[in-house]
Parts: C-alpha cells; sequence; structure tokens
C-alpha cells in the first residue's frame, strides 16, 4: 500500500467519525412529532369512552371561602359580613379585597355572631345552603354567595413558564391549565403527566397520557382547585438544544478527533520513513 492510499484511508476514517459524533447528537436531541402531538386516537385507548362528568370540589380545612350575607336591611348585612376571626384581606383580579372565613381543622368556619358552622367536605352548593338555613333564625330573607379564595393551580417541572396560576372559571381542563404555564416544553414525557390532588383522605398522585384523545371523558380531563401538575422530561434525553451549548461541545470533540487523526497520520509518516 503506497503512502497516498493509507492517508487518504485515514483521512476518510477522520471525515466518518466526524459525522458519526454529529449524527449521534442530533439523533439524540431527536424527538418525533408522535410524542408531541395532543388528541391522538389509539385503538387500544387505555381510558374508557364512556363520558365522565366532573366532580364538584368539596371543601377541606385550611381552605379560605369567600362569604357574603345579602339582605334588603343594610344594618344586618353590616353585622353579618363583619371580619371574621382569623379572618384575611385577600386582593384579586375580580375583587380588590375579598373577606376570607378559614376552614378550621374540625371543618368549622366561625360566623360572626352565630358560631360555627360546619363546611368542610360539602360543595360550594351545599356550604350556602347550610348557611343559609343557620340564617333563617335570624333573618328570613338572607341570601348568602360562597366562593374559594384559594382557587389555584400549580404547574412545575418541563413546561415552558411554571408557577402557580389562579383559576377564574368554574370548569378548567388540562389543556386550558397548561396554556397557562406556556404549554409542556419540547422534552417533556407527555405520556406520563402526573396530577398531585388534594382530597378529603389526603393526598393522592394520578399519572395519566395526553395525547390520548379519550382524556376529554376521564377523571383527568378538569383540574381541581390546588392541583399540582408536574411534566418530567423524556427518557433518555441527554441535553435540550435550547439549553445545552451543543456548538461547543461539537467543536471541541472535532477538534479532539482532529488532533488525534493528526497524531496518527504523524506515526505513520514517520514509520514510512525508517
Amino acid at each position: 500500500m503506497t503512502f497516498f492510499n493509507i492517508r487518504l484511508k485515514h483521512r476518510s476514517h477522520r471525515y466518518w467519525l466526524i459525522v458519526l459524533v454529529v449524527g449521534c447528537c442530533f439523533l439524540n436531541g431527536c424527538v418525533t412529532a408522535k410524542k408531541i402531538t395532543y388528541l391522538q386516537e389509539y385503538k387500544d385507548s387505555e381510558y374508557s369512552d364512556e363520558y365522565t362528568p366532573p366532580e364538584a370540589y368539596r371543601i377541606q380545612p385550611d381552605d379560605n371561602l369567600y362569604i357574603r350575607v345579602s339582605t334588603p336591611d343594610p344594618t344586618l348585612s353590616s353585622i353579618f359580613n363583619a371580619m371574621p376571626e382569623g379572618g384575611t384581606m385577600m386582593a384579586g383580579q375580580e375583587s380588590s379585597h375579598l373577606l376570607s372565613y378559614s376552614v378550621k381543622l374540625d371543618g368549622t368556619v366561625e360566623f360572626p355572631y352565630i358560631g360555627a358552622i360546619h363546611v368542610a367536605g360539602k360543595t360550594l352548593s351545599e356550604a350556602k345552603a347550610a348557611i343559609e338555613e343557620v340564617l333563617v333564625d335570624y333573618v328570613s330573607d338572607a341570601s348568602v354567595t360562597a366562593r374559594l379564595v384559594n382557587n389555584y393551580v400549580t404547574i412545575l417541572g418541563q413546561v415552558n413558564a411554571p408557577g402557580m396560576y389562579p383559576i377564574y372559571k368554574e370548569k378548567l381542563n388540562i389543556y386550558q391549565a397548561l396554556a397557562l404555564a406556556g404549554d409542556l416544553a419540547q422534552f417533556s414525557d407527555r405520556y406520563q403527566l402526573k396530577i398531585v390532588r388534594q382530597t378529603m383522605e389526603g393526598s393522592i398522585v394520578k399519572e395519566f397520557d395526553i395525547t390520548d384523545e379519550n382524556i376529554v371523558d376521564s377523571e383527568f380531563y378538569y383540574i381541581m382547585p390546588n392541583d399540582v401538575i408536574y411534566a418530567k422530561p423524556m427518557k433518555g434525553i441527554f441535553f435540550q438544544m435550547s439549553e445545552f451549548p451543543f456548538a461547543l461541545v461539537l467543536s471541541s470533540i472535532t477538534t479532539a478527533i482532529s488532533v488525534f487523526i493528526f497524531i496518527q497520520n504523524s506515526i505513520i509518516i514517520q514509520q514510512q520513513q525508517q
């Protein structure tokens, strides 16, 4: 074999090594459209195609309730709408000041001039009815408004804008919640999205596939107050294109390969000269 053929052979090896390294880096960061597309139709879907009505949120200890009593008599209204013990003034977009009642560990709220009223385990409609029933002994034509103040969803992990977001509508679905956080990031695992949900029995963790269109009929579709959504990264993703300085890494690898090939060629040339 001539000296020219040896040089050509090793130069070809160098090019193939560079192509191989660059190709591996791009393949490692590649995400197919199937992995990031929502509402796909699966023949073997794990979710039932029967509609599951969303459950109403039930009040829990440590919740904050906005409660207002309206009567034809302004004097009576001002009495029942006095600042509750342990109450706090909450600011929000819906109202400049929300007067909240804290639900105690025993499930009650302390109402002015009436005392403890049990509300834990009830929906907001049921709590409203329970308060109105107690008020009948004091005023016959009172109207009660009850709202949940601590109505938030927390979105963490592989999303574009993680954070805690207020819920201003009664039924917020999972896609609307993710839109609040700027959608899932490119390398988010959409097959195993997790929700941490507070219940009367304690916290539970649920995992679901958001790419399946049948999720719209499942229990995961609607968000509950105080839900925590966590999006974990895909398995096997070494880096993210937008964050990892892969141009610098590729340059360093290419330089290292070039130096290695140069040294190897120098050794071959010395051997040929001997």
